[in-house]
């Protein structure tokens, strides 16, 4: 049996692993592979900023993609967390009846929503507005070079 709980947090904690879709899926789902790749690729953005400082135009594509796996990660906790009791155990417990405990919605869920409603709208707001200004700034930057 497939808990929702314990599935809404672990899209939550270790979503931009994948360790929700390797829960439900098992190793052998591509897509929870797959959620490691921007994850890998925003870190080492945060690397090459630390070795390179924020003039590296890498580093201001590369780390949005961490806060884009970390956002999603948190959208599909929400997901998990909001689905109705029936269509959880009729989706992942398939076997079982669809009114058993393992797809019910409780406190520590819900602790589980709040908490991925606040840092992944916060989390996806840093990126945009991180790249964004990033951007902006070498739009300007640009455009100094041009008129001198």
């Amino acid at each position: 049996m497939k808990n929702k709980t314990l599935a809404a947090w672990l899209a939550f904690l270790g979503g931009p692993l994948g360790l929700h879709r390797f829960y439900l899926r098992g190793l052998g789902d591509i897509w929870g592979w797959l959620f490691m790749l921007p994850t890998a690729l925003g870190l080492y953005g945060i690397q090459r900023v630390q070795a390179l400082g924020l003039d590296d135009h890498w580093s201001w594509v590369l780390i949005p993609l961490l806060g884009l796996s970390i956002a999603a990660s948190a959208l599909s906790a929400l997901v998990f967390g909001l689905m109705a009791p029936e269509k959880w155990n009729a989706k992942f417990n398939p076997a079982g009846a669809s009114d058993a405990p393992a797809g019910q919605t409780n406190w520590l869920t819900v602790g589980a929503l709040v908490c991925a409603l606040l840092i992944g709208a916060s989390t996806l707001m840093a990126s945009l507005a991180f790249s964004f200004q990033r951007y902006f700034e070498y739009q300007i930057e640009e455009a100094q070079k041009i008129s001198q």
